[in-house]
């Protein structure tokens, strides 16, 4: 630690600000009769960051403890799928092998985390995963064999995708029945690690998808709106029609006479 002997405030604050628990218990000790305002809300901010550090790492560690309670030291998938909701483009599953070493610092359910979050989330799991599978239903099968049906064999697919056996399939959700050893926690996608992995992995799959459908078919806001009903995507349904890529069987609210590019 350097010597602050004759530093000024503000470069007090800065050590402050970088330093780990046992670097601030001594800075603390130092300038504990400081009456300067700057290094006294400096030491105020430095124990609210490792504080909210503390309660991030266990809740994360909650998370891998909760997958291993459920799902055990074999090997464990987590299933989550995004885009149930949409009315245009794919319903996408991942299936996610999460070791339990090392541990994902941040990683929880997607919709918690900011685009760019996500996208850096989605490499570090690449990076760690045991084995990772992606399947897509596409709309017009969605339209033909409903979105019951359309989940269960996309989750099947994703699980094959892996090329893995899975000892446990962990999914997000109501029980689906897609595989003899699955188990199904509601909320599973905020509690459980490789099922957070799965959603992260499904939703930066996807809306790459759907930002190049949005070069294909400019009209509908796809790179914006992802596919779901946002204003202006049902205006331009209501003005262009439907894309290939709508699900006609979702859209009867927005449009009466379907027209398809």
């Amino acid at each position: 630690m350097p010597d602050a002997g004759n530093m000024r405030a503000k470069e007090i604050a800065a050590l402050i600000a970088s330093s780990s628990e046992e670097e601030l218990a001594e800075l603390e000790r130092r300038y504990a009769g400081d009456p300067r305002k700057q290094v006294r809300e400096a030491i105020m901010r430095a124990h609210r960051r490792l504080e909210l550090s503390r309660v991030e790492r266990e809740r994360v560690s909650d998370m891998y403890a909760l997958q291993r309670e459920l799902g055990g030291d074999g090997m464990v998938v987590g299933i989550d799928e995004v885009g149930r909701g949409a009315v245009a483009g794919p319903l996408t599953v991942a299936a996610v092998a999460l070791p339990y070493e090392p541990m994902l610092w941040g990683i929880n359910d997607s919709k918690q985390l900011s685009a760019a979050r996500r996208e850096q989330l989605a490499t570090n799991i690449e990076e760690v995963a045991t084995a990772i599978g992606i399947a897509h239903i596409p709309p017009k099968q969605i339209d033909a064999e409903g979105m019951a049906l359309s989940l269960r064999k996309a989750m099947g697919q994703a699980i094959e995708a892996t090329g893995v056996e899975p000892d446990c399939v962990l999914i997000d959700g109501n029980p689906i029945h897609v595989h003899e050893r699955e188990r199904c926690v509601v909320k599973g996608d905020a509690r459980i690690a490789c099922i957070a992995a799965a959603s992260i992995v499904a939703k930066v799959t996807r809306d790459a998808l759907m930002v190049g459908y949005d070069a294909i078919y400019p009209a509908y806001h796809f790179a914006s709106c992802k596919g779901y009903a946002s204003p202006e995507h049902i205006q331009a349904i209501r003005s262009c029609g439907l894309s290939e890529i709508h699900r006609v069987s979702f859209c009867g609210n927005f449009v009466e006479t379907p027209r398809l590019f």
